[in-house]
């Protein structure tokens, strides 16, 4: 007998391998992820191994869907992401996508902190549709995180950021995403906490404007608490606007550089 994780929950079984355990317990799944790993092969179970089963086109029971949508992360880190309490500072281009990409990772706190509504030219790179035109963001995007996962906590701040309210806004708060369009309001969020709240780690961005190679965005740790993601250089000004794919790459380090800092690996 071993003792496995099957479909979110703890059993044992004397199953010798994945399909085996199959045929015993779902012999109609049409989907078979091992540690994390879709696969159509057979292996030989383990004592803590984790494995689900799904069959396309059937919701699954409350019980197992939270399981079921982390079923493709790697074992040991959906505990350590779902323990994480991570803010995300302006819902643009960069914090709607990146507050998804936490979201789909399965980080079990999000603040989402932004003052603005959605307007038509936010369309072209922020992750909103036409219902959401006039409304918050902040309210558009809880709505949109909680539709990917309703496992997740999110809460919302319709406020505007300022170097006087960043302190209590964010308290609590180990991570904060930094992803403000305005220059003057990045560095005063960010020389905030630097100054003021020296155990947060501050994930920003600079430079991804432009349809540049995307190769030349990269994730730097400039100092101790802050890591800097995009090229650095390309701003947006007349004639090289924000377009969704170098944004989207930005946005995407940006998350992945969050997740490395859940799982304790601070070098970028």
């Amino acid at each position: 007998m071993v003792s496995i994780l099957l479909n979110g929950r703890k059993v044992s079984t004397a199953a010798r391998t994945v399909t085996e355990l199959r045929a015993q317990t779902h012999p109609d799944a049409d989907v078979t992820i091992y540690n994390g790993f879709q696969t159509a092969e057979d292996f030989p179970l383990c004592e803590g191994d984790t494995v689900a089963f799904l069959r396309k086109g059937v919701m699954p029971n409350p019980a197992e869907l939270e399981s079921l949508l982390c079923a493709r992360h790697t074992p040991k880190v959906h505990q350590k992401v779902k323990a994480g309490a991570v803010a995300v500072a302006g819902l643009g281009g960069l914090g709607s996508q990146v507050a998804v990409f936490l979201a789909r990772t399965g980080v079990g706190r999000l603040l989402l902190v932004d003052f603005d509504v959605v307007e038509p030219s936010n369309l072209n790179r922020q992750h909103y549709d036409m219902r959401h035109l006039g409304r918050y963001k902040t309210e558009a995007l809880q709505e949109q995180l909680l539709q990917i996962n309703p496992y997740l906590t999110v809460e919302i701040q319709t406020v505007r950021v300022t170097p006087g309210n960043a302190v209590s806004l964010f308290s609590g708060f180990p991570i904060v995403c930094e992803a403000f369009d305005n220059p003057a309001a990045k560095a005063d969020l960010i020389n905030t906490l630097l100054e003021q709240c020296p155990g947060v780690r501050i994930v920003a961005a600079s430079g991804m404007a432009g349809y540049a190679s995307a190769n030349d965005i990269h994730t730097k740790r400039k100092f101790q608490s802050l890591y800097v993601c995009g090229d650095g250089h390309t701003e947006a000004q007349p004639g090289c606007g924000l377009m969704a794919p170098r944004v989207a790459v930005c946005a995407a380090h940006q998350a992945n550089m969050i997740l490395r800092l859940l799982l304790g690996i601070e070098t970028e």
